[in-house]
């Protein structure tokens, strides 16, 4: 019988062990050779900008408005601001065109930076809205205007990360850097609740100070270098007009049009997001009128799923950089039909633990959307189109929140007029949307396959 020690126990199984082998993945020195230095400096600033982001993801910002304009606007009213807060991350993305455009042939570091300081200036912005009708809209418009500056950011460092990181890497480099800015936002959103929860002002302060220490980030964000950067502008330059991104939807269109593949996978794409999103804006305001649970939400809409998310993400990493991106969307949109079904659940029980386990099994299938949200267009795209690539997808992307967070409140403010209590029932819907997107992935994938089998057995004859 082997003594009862610690050393009995295989090294790499002791959780001290286990700590420091997830500590030292996500260093400098566990990445390729090529790709540390600027992995570093991304490192750096996913750890100093999100503080930046914290306060105008919806989950955040819908939870602020539900509860400090409460009274100075009808219910109604409020409700739509707040899916108007939830829907801004989406359809602020209906400008990645004009984004795309605006950096063709020009220096994406230098650009990106300027989007980040827009962004900052705008969140300490935020802090001075007054609670009034004219407040209310002055918050919406700068968590707008700071969502548009973040959607250039998200289409550009796309591109960055694909020409800086290789393929069969790419997606554990981008898991590492997007489990650190979500461990940072969740843990500001969830201080941020806190500190409301004890006094309602608080973001006035620390909004503007956590918009300073992002300055980190930024200068770090600064330092990185994009390999073949000449080349990639002097090719971006040589197109010819029409091949330019352009804010025309005739671009979008021709994109499609030229990728019958890239076009069924997003029309899944969007029954996917529609779902989703329809589903945002009901959970803040189920929250706080059904659960009656005030600036603590922000732990139940934002926090618990974002924290959720580093749990999943080496897990959907090590799949992505293994498989196309269709066969990883036809796995990974089963867990937000199930996600769906157990808010639904909660709302319809008035069950506080249904919905926390339908919260985390959102956070977890969050961990692998955040990651073939930003690298699955990379499956379809040529290098020097993957800016055009990744603008369809956000334009879409964009398309879809500006319908499915109001059109989500519609049905849920239709259902309680029917029947008082009956709101959760938009959930059922969503659900539905998302089995229609998920079986669409399915169907592309089984395509892709057969087309794959008849290309071998064409080139073994």
């Amino acid at each position: 019988m082997p003594p009862d020690t610690d050393e009995s126990i295989p090294p790499s199984r002791t959780p001290g062990a286990l700590t420091r082998h997830v500590f030292v993945s996500f260093l400098p020195s566990s990445m390729p050779l090529l790709s540390r230095m600027n992995y570093r400096r991304e490192l750096t600033a996913a750890i100093f900008f999100p503080l930046v982001l914290a306060a105008v993801e919806g989950g955040v910002s819908g939870v602020i408005v539900k509860n400090v304009y409460d009274g100075v606007v009808g219910a109604s009213t409020l409700n739509y601001v707040v899916a108007g807060l939830v829907a801004a991350p989406a359809f602020a993305n209906v400008v990645s065109f004009l984004w795309a455009r605006l950096a063709h042939g020009v220096h994406k570091i230098r650009f990106i930076n300027a989007l980040q300081l827009g962004m900052i200036i705008s969140v300490t912005l935020l802090a001075l809205s007054p609670r009034t009708p004219a407040g209310l809209v002055m918050f919406l418009g700068l968590v707008l205007s700071t969502r548009i500056c973040y959607s250039g950011v998200i289409t550009l460092r796309s591109t960055i990360w694909g020409v800086n990181y290789p393929r069969g890497a790419r997606a554990r480099i981008a898991g590492k850097l997007t489990t650190v800015q979500v461990i940072v936002v969740a843990l500001i959103g969830y201080g941020l609740g806190e500190a409301m929860q004890q006094r309602s002002d608080a973001y006035r302060l620390l909004l503007p100070l956590g918009a300073a220490i992002a300055l980190v980030g930024v200068l770090s964000w600064s330092r990185v270098r994009v390999r073949g950067h000449r080349r990639l502008l002097r090719v971006e330059r040589e197109h010819e007009r029409g091949e330019r991104p352009s804010f025309n939807p005739a671009s979008m269109v021709r994109v499609l049009r030229e990728d019958r593949r890239y076009d069924k996978y997003m029309t899944a794409q969007m029954l996917l997001g529609l779902g989703n999103m329809m589903t945002w804006a009901p959970v803040v305001i189920m929250v706080k009128d059904v659960f009656e649970i005030e600036y603590r939400a922000v732990a139940l809409t934002y926090s618990i799923p974002l924290l959720a998310m580093p749990l999943s993400i080496p897990i959907w990493a090590r799949l992505l950089d293994k498989r196309h991106v269709v066969y990883f969307r036809s796995v990974h949109s089963w867990f937000f039909v199930l996600s769906t079904g157990f808010v639904l659940a909660s709302g319809l029980l008035v069950s506080l633990p249904l919905l926390i386990v339908g919260v985390v099994i959102k956070g977890f299938a969050f961990g692998g959307g955040a990651l073939a949200w930003n690298l699955g267009h990379h499956d379809f795209a040529p290098e020097d189109r993957a800016s055009q690539y990744m603008a369809v997808h956000v334009t879409l992307t964009g398309l879809r929140g500006l319908i499915a967070p109001f059109l989500g409140v519609m049905l849920y403010q239709l259902f309680e007029s029917i029947s008082p209590g009956a709101g959760p029932w938009v959930f059922a819907v969503a659900c539905v949307i998302v089995i229609f997107a998920a079986l669409g992935f399915v169907a592309l994938q089984r395509q892709m396959a057969r087309e794959s089998a008849v290309e071998r057995t064409a080139g073994g004859a």
